[in-house]
């Protein structure tokens, strides 16, 4: 299979190793680690961060097999849900940085093109969030197709 945005092929880098149980140093308890999750997700933290943070002061290297779900999981369970999926804000974040860089800088044209490869990957995410019940039907990419038609 070929990559999205270059003419060139090849396989996906780097592969976790495969693991069926949390490793013996991991002492907290389901239970306890949910709890993490749950005061981090309370404190604003986003899914990615919530997991640097378990993997780096806690020793937790892996979540899902330390409590048989993930983070996005256990922040549903609790009823904290964040307005758009992390990927998706991500993208909607870089694609407005991006028109403002462009705006100041006019003939920079590799910038443009990045942001064309920005928005095709937002649309694509939109239709398949759309597909999969996460995102209404209605949603619009909000502030970013209006401010880029100014």
């Amino acid at each position: 299979m070929s990559r999205i945005h270059s003419g060139k092929k090849g396989k996906a880098g780097s592969r976790k190793p495969q693991a069926d149980k949390s490793p013996e140093w991991v002492t907290l308890q389901p239970a306890e680690i949910e709890n993490i999750v749950v005061s981090l997700g309370k404190e604003g933290m986003s899914t990615a961060l919530i997991g640097l943070r378990l993997r780096d002061q806690y020793g937790i290297p892996n979540i899902r097999l330390a409590t048989g779900k993930s983070v996005t999981q256990i922040l549903a369970e609790s009823n904290i849900k964040f307005e758009l999926p992390e990927d998706l804000s991500n993208l909607v974040k870089r694609s407005l940085q991006l028109q403002t860089h462009i705006k100041t800088n006019k003939k920079d044209t590799e910038n443009k093109r990045g942001l064309t490869l920005i928005d095709s990957k937002i649309r694509r995410l939109k239709k398949y969030y759309m597909r999969m019940g996460i995102l209404p039907e209605n949603w619009t990419q909000a502030g970013v197709l209006e401010t880029r038609a100014e």
